[in-house]
């Protein structure tokens, strides 16, 4: 009878023993999942994130280049002669011609601002299909990682949108009337080596480069500047770019 009181008795023990280390695992196992959940970004936050980020970029710097005097009055991203007009330039002030060289840089500058009305779709376009690993890779990249990764998705796409409307616009705000009779009258001068540039090939590059390196200018901003991650989602996302 004593034997058989004292085999219960060990088997409680060692059911309470068991019971214990049951519970100090499932304990070890919710504490190993809140860590994952608020300590590690998801998949989903970080590609939710670098959109988040690049949309802001797009309608807070982008949409600044279709106002007018968006390129004209932007020296960051004022579109001036070409160097193959550099001497036009320089010859028409030296002749007192000067305002119609500025009318000239002022029409190449409004047909950018048209243009660029036209970026906003292959944009978005371009954003919604970043994958994961881009996200990723623009996450822990350099500070212009996002822009570099629109201008490679983008390029191709914004060329051919921007160029007929350039071409177009330089036709409703009289630019090709400006620019003819601007190259006409330096190829008249003696002693000139006659010019005859592509236009609205160069200012469709120019207004190109202008809208990466506006969208560049926010980026860094959201990458160097707490106070301008205006969303939780980006104060959690970019925290992790800060610690790399």
């Amino acid at each position: 009878m004593k034997k058989i009181i004292l085999l219960l008795a060990l088997l409680s023990l060692s059911n309470y023993a068991d019971a214990q280390i049951l519970k100090q695992l499932t304990d070890k196992i919710k504490s190993s999942n809140k860590t994952q959940t608020t300590g590690l970004l998801s998949q989903t936050d970080i590609a939710a994130g670098l959109k988040e980020a690049l949309n802001k970029g797009i309608e807070k710097q982008v949409t600044k280049l279709t106002q007018v005097d968006g390129f004209y009055k932007n020296e960051m991203v004022k579109i001036l002669m070409p160097e193959e007009l550099q001497k036009v330039d320089k010859t028409l002030r030296s002749m007192g011609m000067g305002s119609l060289a500025d009318e000239g840089i002022k029409v190449m500058n409004r047909a950018a601002e048209d243009a660029v009305k036209e970026a906003t779709p292959i944009f978005v376009n371009a954003i919604k299909g970043m994958t994961f690993t881009d996200a990723k890779n623009i996450l822990m990249g350099n500070d212009t990682a996002a822009t570099n990764y629109l201008q490679t998705s983008t390029s191709t796409a914004l060329y051919a949108k921007f160029n007929p409307v350039i071409k177009t616009s330089f036709e409703n705000v009289g630019a090709d009337k400006v620019w003819t009779g601007i190259i006409n009258k330096y190829n008249t001068l003696p002693l000139v080596k006659k010019v005859n540039p592509d236009l609205t090939d160069y200012v469709t590059n120019e207004a190109m480069k202008g809208v990466f390196k506006m969208i560049s200018v926010e980026e860094k901003d959201i990458r160097g500047n707490l106070n301008s991650r205006s969303s939780d989602l980006l104060k959690k996302v970019f925290a992790a770019q800060d610690k790399k």
